[in-house]
């Protein structure tokens, strides 16, 4: 993992201090909530709906184990005993009080982490695949990339106060596990005829409340001018983004309404003066920053362990949580575990301050003391040497770490929604915990097979519900709390937005409506068909027909039951 240089921490230590002292004059009244507001947007504090949050980057999802630890100190100590995992590999805390949150940036500043442009109009965190260094299909490792992207961004003069926020995703493998169609710029590390590194750029990829899929605007860039291009792309949004309409402002919409040519040929002719400038990357530069990402010190194993072997084949718990939350690594006797941290009754994405804890013990122990966040508010211990499985399930079982339902239907993207956020219309936790609750049958889970399910509070779509296969947004009808239903999203290389299938339904409909979209899809699916691909062939007219048929006859049901 990449480690700070004297540079680094001065940077982020005097950001602290800064940030300590417009506290201070805020709580002593010497600054007002509107001067005060852009400060503490600058250093990830929002003020929710009950309590401030406070957002911390982990970039591109990795952390140490030491950085965990103190995200459990954090949790234990200035807020309510666990921590919030989201969907852009950060890290929230939902109760802290205003006056601590220095003291938590402090804390966070001695292990080489903060809370800077994780929120306002600027590059927010960079993202990539959970499974980078590890993944049998990865072409090039995505990694070193990112933290060039992270160190050219932070502070960046040009891009503090941008039209709007700025999200940038990098992959390196064959499946896109970084969903960099749904980003700003989405970068896709490939090789030309030659074998030389370069970049795929996709540029207006979003969700909220105007959904698009990313366009390509340049089949490939060569690696030394990565910065550059960039550069042009928000130079060119920068200058013509709309700044009068907040719903209007994201690159997406600019992109659109210029077409993707022009906005290519004007990205060409910015490039044109900044191609070969200081931004230039150089091989030097490249191999510094690469040499905090070499392998660890594998051990030579054989490519199957028999004892894990015989494990699976005596142990059905341990089999089905080997079958979904164990991953194939690159080297032969590892394998990549996925933590579950979406048990029934808890909000997708939290964990406590002792499992964090704990999460930290067992990186240190099994998987070179690294872990991984994932887009899907899970985590990873990325290099677990495959004779020592069933010894961490046992530990991670007795922990609630180790539901076996990684990519089935109660492996539940959702965003804090309602019971936290000002902007939602709808409480998501809820829901969530509903629908994990009526399908809380594991035999029946791994019947239906790989199926996702996201839900949003709000058209923020932090839940990214657009690219779920079925997606849950909550939305205002009256002053009362409702949820439109979508189908047919997906995220990977088949990127797709899903397509609403009809009127809204109330909160306590909701597990009704997923039982009648999963009985539908289990009457029509064909051998091997996932639930996404049943709809693509069968469309989403039996699914909707179903679903409002069977809605209609427990209305009628209701009646006849009250007279």
């Amino acid at each position: 993992m990449y480690q700070y240089d004297e540079y680094d921490q001065r940077l982020v230590d005097e950001r602290v201090a800064q940030f300590r002292e417009q506290t201070r004059r805020y709580l002593a009244g010497e600054l007002g909530e509107d001067e005060f507001r852009p400060l503490r947007l600058q250093n990830g504090l929002y003020v929710q709906r009950h309590a401030p949050m406070l957002r911390i980057a982990i970039p591109y999802g990795n952390l140490r184990a030491a950085q965990v630890r103190k995200l459990a100190h954090i949790a234990r100590t200035y807020d309510r005993g666990y921590a919030h995992f989201t969907t852009r590999q950060n890290v929230q805390f939902n109760w802290p009080p205003l006056e601590v949150v220095p003291e938590i940036l402090a804390e966070l500043a001695t292990v080489q982490m903060h809370a800077i442009q994780t929120s306002g109009n600027c590059i927010r965190n960079t993202t990539s695949d959970p499974f980078a260094g590890v993944a049998g299909d990865e072409r090039i490792d995505p990694r070193p990339w990112c933290e060039i992207v992270r160190q050219w961004s932070t502070f960046h003069p040009e891009f503090a106060f941008l039209p709007r926020k700025f999200k940038i995703a990098v992959n390196g493998a064959a499946e896109d596990r970084a969903v960099i169609q749904a980003h700003d710029i989405g970068l896709d590390l490939v090789r030309d005829a030659a074998g030389e590194v370069g970049f795929r750029v996709l540029v207006g990829g979003g969700l909220g409340r105007t959904p698009i899929i990313g366009e390509e605007v340049a089949a490939f860039v060569p690696w030394q001018h990565l910065l550059s291009y960039c550069e042009a792309i928000l130079r060119v949004y920068n200058l013509h983004g709309r700044r009068d309409n907040m719903y209007k402002a994201r690159i997406k919409i600019l992109v659109k309404s210029l077409g993707v040519e022009e906005f290519s040929r004007q990205v060409e002719a910015e490039f044109a003066h900044l191609k070969d400038g200081p931004a230039t990357l150089t091989e030097a530069e490249v191999a510094r920053v690469s040499g905090h990402f070499i392998d660890p010190t594998y051990l030579d194993l054989p490519a199957t362990d028999a004892g894990f072997e015989a494990r699976k084949a005596g142990n059905k718990p341990f089999a089905a949580w080997a079958r979904r939350n164990v991953r194939a690594h690159k080297r032969p006797g590892y394998a990549s575990v996925v933590l579950s941290l979406k048990p029934t009754g808890v909000a997708p994405g939290d964990i406590t301050a002792e499992q964090l804890d704990l999460v930290a013990d067992l990186a240190e122990r099994y998987s070179f003391g690294e872990i991984r966040v994932t887009h899907e508010q899970n985590l990873v211990l990325a290099d677990v040497e495959q004779r020592a499985l069933f010894e961490l399930w046992g530990t991670l079982r007795d922990a609630g770490l180790a539901t076996p339902n990684i990519g089935l239907l109660t492996d539940v993207i959702s965003c804090p929604g309602g019971d936290f956020c000002n902007l939602a219309n709808a409480k998501s936790i809820p829901i969530a915990n509903a629908i994990q609750a009526r399908f809380d049958d594991l035999d029946y889970l791994h019947d239906i097979g790989d199926l996702e399910l996201n839900i949003s509070g709000c058209m923020n779509a932090c839940g990214h519900h657009h690219v779920g296969h079925i997606g849950v947004l909550g939305v205002d009808k009256h002053g009362e709390e409702w949820y439109q239903v979508t189908i047919g999203g997906e995220q990977g290389n088949h990127t797709a937005l899903g397509k609403v299938i009809g009127p809204s339904f109330a909160a306590e409909e909701m597990p009704d409506v997923v039982s009648s979209l999963i009985d539908t899809y289990v009457a029509l699916r064909q051998p091997g068909e996932r639930f996404i691909d049943t709809v693509r062939r069968a469309g989403a007219e039996p699914f909707k027909t179903r679903v409002y048929a069977e809605r209609g006859a427990r209305q009628e049901q209701r009646k006849v039951a009250h007279g």
